[in-house]
């Protein structure tokens, strides 16, 4: 069974300075969580999440916030969904949200974040390995800062006709960065390739941004 693999990417975490320092201790700016099997991945997600803080901070992605008025309102599935910032963000612009992901403290954060903000989530504890999304389901599934190529397929199918896409995760040009150590090659984007894997889809929105902290590709698409 391929190991699950998360960037955890506190250079580019929407965090407080307090969640900032909380989460970086012990580790440099990036940690890179892998295992050579699904129990060890789970044991090493849930002491990244044993804090109090939350990892990434409560506020969404980035992407998501930009480009949120576009999406087809509906049904999400948010792909390795962490402590729920973007899941809760989605079910407060009314959207029936499913949020996955393989941490069960995760999981349990998340659902705590969405109390906080009174709305309601669906949450799945999952091998993403494994884990198989229902064809012509969702009118959004959201994938940031996770990559499982072999999830690809399952994306396009799980999206209905008009649904969309929005997909966030480093290039290879993030090797280039300090602090940078120990991040597998094969856990990022070659550059160019995310705009490629989608080019059956109608291309909505596309970059991939440098900033010296983060190399970013980012994507918004629409499954024809």
């Amino acid at each position: 069974m391929a190991a699950t693999a998360l960037l955890l990417s506190l250079a580019g975490c929407q965090c407080s300075p307090s969640e900032s320092d909380t989460a970086s201790k012990g580790t440099n700016a990036f940690q890179r969580v892998t295992g050579d099997d699904v129990e060890s991945d789970r044991s090493q997600w849930d002491q990244v999440y044993a804090q109090d803080a939350y990892v990434y901070g409560k506020e969404p992605a980035e992407v998501l916030v930009e480009n949120i008025d576009i999406l087809p309102v509906g049904r999400a599935l948010d792909i390795a969904m962490g402590e729920g910032r973007n899941a809760v963000f989605l079910a407060k612009k009314g959207f029936v949200v499913d949020g996955v992901d393989l941490s069960e403290v995760a999981i349990r954060k998340a659902k705590r974040l969405a109390k906080e903000a009174k709305v309601e989530i669906a949450t799945i504890n999952a091998d993403l390995n494994t884990y198989q999304i229902k064809p012509e389901t969702y009118e959004v599934i959201l994938n940031i800062q996770y990559l499982q190529r072999s999830l690809i397929p399952q994306i396009k199918r799980g999206l209905k006709r008009g649904g969309v896409v929005v997909f966030e995760n480093q290039t290879v040009d993030q090797l280039k960065l300090p602090n940078s150590q120990g991040i597998r090659r094969d856990y990022l984007l070659n550059v160019g390739e995310l705009k490629e894997l989608f080019k059956d889809f109608k291309i909505l929105h596309y970059s991939e941004k440098n900033d010296g902290k983060q190399a970013v590709a980012r994507l918004v698409a629409m499954k024809p």
